[in-house]
């Protein structure tokens, strides 16, 4: 597995963040049932940074909290089926594993959002990744039946980690 995390803002969090993401990280990966050693990149920025990325990549023109930008397509959200009929545009020809794309989050969001729902930082960054990581699974919350299946993973995962509000 390779996770890829880069800190692109002075803006600390005083936390062990690389662990808390590998966590998560491996913890949507399991629940999903994954079959395959996965390549994922986070970059941690500022409020600043990420509404120049939202505003150039889809047009809202304001911060955000996190940003998925999946690099599999999925027919089913997690069905890793039909990955290897096109391994050459979702395997890392170096490593052999499954890129399954970006994650980027704002450390001003993080903190902000963690005081204004009364949980720590921890809990809100863990949240961000689960969030993101099942985007970069395919799954959406465009619709009310969607969004109900997603929030209801992210809440699993994090209670199987012990991380609640």
């Amino acid at each position: 597995m390779t996770f890829q995390i880069e800190y692109e803002t002075e803006k600390k969090l005083d936390l062990p963040y690389e662990e808390i993401v590998n966590t998560v990280i491996e913890a949507c990966l399991d629940f999903e049932k994954c079959p395959y050693e996965v390549e994922v990149n986070v970059i941690f920025t500022d409020n600043e940074g990420i509404h120049e990325i939202n505003r150039s990549y889809r047009q809202i023109d304001a911060p955000t909290d996190v940003l998925s930008f999946p690099l599999v397509d999925y027919e089913h959200p997690a069905d890793f089926d039909h990955v290897e009929e096109q391994a050459e545009d979702y395997f890392n020809p170096e490593t052999g594993e499954l890129m399954l794309g970006d994650i980027i989050l704002s450390v001003d969001k993080i903190v902000e959002q963690a005081e204004a729902y009364g949980h720590s930082e921890k809990r809100e960054l863990a949240f961000l990744v689960a969030h993101s990581m099942l985007h970069l699974m395919g799954y959406d919350h465009m619709e009310e039946e969607e969004r109900q299946v997603m929030e209801a993973k992210q809440s699993q995962i994090l209670d199987e980690l012990g991380i609640t509000r």
